[in-house]
């Protein structure tokens, strides 16, 4: 049996939590800029086509996310997962850094958005093998009957970082008047990035590898990880069935996801007001998702620990639910351009999620053996975000725009939700069990003689 230190554990799940507080900071920064962002780099064009240019722009980072996830994915199953983390952490920051010292449209032209495809293509490599790696990394320090809870902080951070660059953002569009916002005030928050990173990376070169990877090592003759080209190959072949199950939990949660913290905002200021509709304003908007945030911040430890009780299934179930049974009227709340009923739909959406954002680093990783783990999850993970997650912004926003039904948004949620059911409802419950090729993790000598 492993026995694991708490105080390592909590250090370990710091050091990866950190690293989602720097890609979802960044996803804040550039979602609630996306306004500015149209002015700046697609000053050209018309303003709905613009706003589609730059949810394109987004979306190119998803392209290359599933390259990323099998070049530091299987580096990952072959040097180990701290050398790894290490260097996806400071590419994610430095990628940022420099978004916010490009030029705009009107110093260069048609450079200034190619050097922005070009900066998050960056940072897409560099995402791909983060945040698969971040889930094994917790996911090998934490003790069996504990996963969910040490789990669900890794989003707890996704929810710091996007907070943090929302709140920033909205701060400076308070605080500068609209032309500075323009001029200067949009790059602040993207060069804020960079102590972000380097904290990180300070937290993640002070940790060991994890438990699992150093009996994986241990016990192989080669004394090294499992080879890129064999890795893949088992992964396509043996696990493709794992591959699906997963990948339906990941539309559901990621659909959710990137629906409420990448396309609502400019769906609440700009898409509905364009259609006729009430809407609210930019900075009551960012308020009320700041809000949310912070309260699904404070319930999201909760049903990791839930989920290590009850089992993850049923957490992941309710989320389903909720996304099937509510999704629609969460839109329809938000279309009633109301500060109570906005914040009433907003919410709707964030307690759904929520149930996948707490369970599922605890669930993912447990679906794939160690010898195959960072780069099996990393390769699924981001061929399903990259398809379904990373294009619902611009999906949705396309289909708003090609058809004017703004209950698009609804249905894209009840469609994730469906899906998500059928794979949680077939997926073999994790909750207390030992990984997949590793020993029992225990937190105490007591409980391991308990076990015995």
């Amino acid at each position: 049996m492993t026995v694991t230190d708490e105080k390592t554990v909590r250090r370990a799940v710091a050091a990866a939590a950190i690293g989602n507080v720097t890609e979802w900071y960044d996803f804040g920064v550039y979602a609630y800029l996306v306004p500015v962002i149209t002015h700046v780099f697609f000053s050209d064009l018309p303003q709905s086509v613009a706003v589609l240019y730059a949810f394109a722009t987004f979306a190119v980072s998803f392209l290359v996310r599933p390259i990323g996830g099998l070049i530091f994915g299987t580096l990952g199953d072959r040097i180990g997962r701290t050398k790894v983390l290490s260097m996806t952490v400071i590419l994610m920051a430095a990628g940022t850094f420099v978004l916010g010292l490009l030029p705009s449209y009107a110093a260069i032209g048609i450079s200034a958005p190619l050097l922005v495809i070009f900066v998050r293509i960056i940072q897409g490599l560099s995402t791909g093998g983060e945040y698969g790696g971040a889930m094994t990394f917790i996911a090998e320090y934490s003790s069996d009957r504990r996963r969910g809870f040490f789990g669900s902080w890794l989003e707890f951070g996704t929810l710091t970082g996007y907070a943090m660059g929302a709140s920033l953002v909205t701060i400076l569009t308070i605080a500068l008047p609209h032309e500075a916002m323009l001029s200067w005030g949009w790059r602040l928050p993207f060069l804020l990035s960079l102590p972000l990173g380097i904290a990180g990376l300070y937290l993640r070169l002070k940790l060991e590898e994890t438990p699992a990877f150093k009996t994986m090592l241990a016990e192989s003759e080669a004394r090294e990880g499992t080879s890129a080209g064999e890795g893949l190959r088992q992964l396509f072949a043996d696990h493709w069935r794992t591959m699906l199950l997963a990948g339906g939990i990941i539309i559901a949660w990621n659909v959710t996801n990137y629906l409420l913290t990448s396309y609502v905002p400019t769906y609440l200021t700009t898409t509905l007001p364009a259609s006729g509709h009430a809407g609210i304003s930019e900075e009551a908007s960012n308020l009320l998702q700041i809000v949310v945030l912070l309260l699904l911040m404070v319930v999201i430890t909760f049903l990791g620990t839930l989920s290590d009780r009850f089992g993850r299934r049923r957490v992941l179930l309710v989320g389903c639910a909720g996304l099937i049974v509510l999704g629609l009227p969460s839109v329809l709340l938000l279309r009633s351009g109301g500060i109570a009923t906005t914040f009433i739909g907003l919410m709707v959406m964030g307690l759904s999620l929520v149930c996948f954002s707490a369970v599922a680093p605890s669930t993912l990783p447990a679906m794939f053996p160690t010898h195959i783990r960072y780069g099996g999850l990393s390769v699924t993970f981001n061929i399903f975000v990259s398809a379904f997650g990373g294009t619902t912004a611009i999906v949705v926003s396309g289909l708003v725009l090609a058809t004017g039904n703004l209950d698009f948004p609804g249905y894209y949620l009840i469609g994730a939700g469906v899906l998500g059911a059928i794979c949680a409802y077939l997926m073999k419950e994790t909750a207390g069990k030992p990984l997949p090729g590793c020993h029992p993790a225990v937190t105490t000598e007591e409980e391991a003689r308990e076990l015995r």
